[in-house]
């Protein structure tokens, strides 16, 4: 039922539709299928054969995160930490933000990664550690992370934490680009400019 709800949301061997791949998801994610749950979850986050629906969407991430879903487990501490750094339903409380990044890292999701070197950064629920974030960018570009390598390139282009180096920020920039980022295909755009 997955992999047909697959098809259907992605018009594989079929047409597009949203709403046949998100019944199949849920038929699934009901039965216990893991990937089915988190696939579930981004259609209520987002809207997408469904209303939109934030609680929902938890609770599918929850179910997911607990059969060791690391994807789910990242996506859940991205909403805790986007909540706590906003004040969304919650104080904002840029520590714990930091905390749950880090979490998320230490069991190597390149997310994970990517959004502590971002802390590192800007200061967010800890101190500004430019090496440090260059450091995490790097690791997270390594797993062809999209945002790191955007990050990354970001770095090269700036001179943040090391030389400046338009030739590396470009081939960066170009990977995460051909990774459908959208930021970093702004960034190539001004690059051609």
């Amino acid at each position: 039922m997955f992999n047909l709800g697959y098809c259907y949301e992605n018009g594989v061997g079929t047409s597009v539709d949203k709403n046949k791949a998100f019944e199949l998801y849920q038929m699934s994610a009901n039965l216990g299928d893991d990937f089915a749950q988190y696939n579930l979850a981004l259609m209520y986050e987002k809207g997408n054969g469904t209303e939109k629906d934030m609680d929902k969407a938890i609770y599918w991430y929850k179910k997911s995160a607990e059969q060791g879903d690391e994807d789910a487990l990242n996506k859940l501490k991205k909403l805790s930490c986007y909540c706590y750094e906003e004040g969304i339903g919650i104080d904002i409380n840029l520590q714990k933000a930091f905390e749950l990044y880090q979490k998320a890292a230490d069991l190597g999701n390149s997310s994970g990664i990517n959004n502590l070197g971002w802390c590192y950064e800007e200061g967010i629920g800890t101190d500004i550690n430019i090496p440090k974030a260059f450091e995490l960018y790097q690791k997270a570009a390594d797993s062809e992370n999209s945002y790191g390598l955007n990050n990354l390139g970001c770095c090269y282009d700036s001179g943040i934490g090391t030389n400046v180096n338009t030739q590396k920020a470009f081939e960066l920039y170009l990977m995460a680009a051909n990774l459908e980022n959208k930021f970093a295909q702004f960034n190539l755009g001004v690059m051609y400019e």
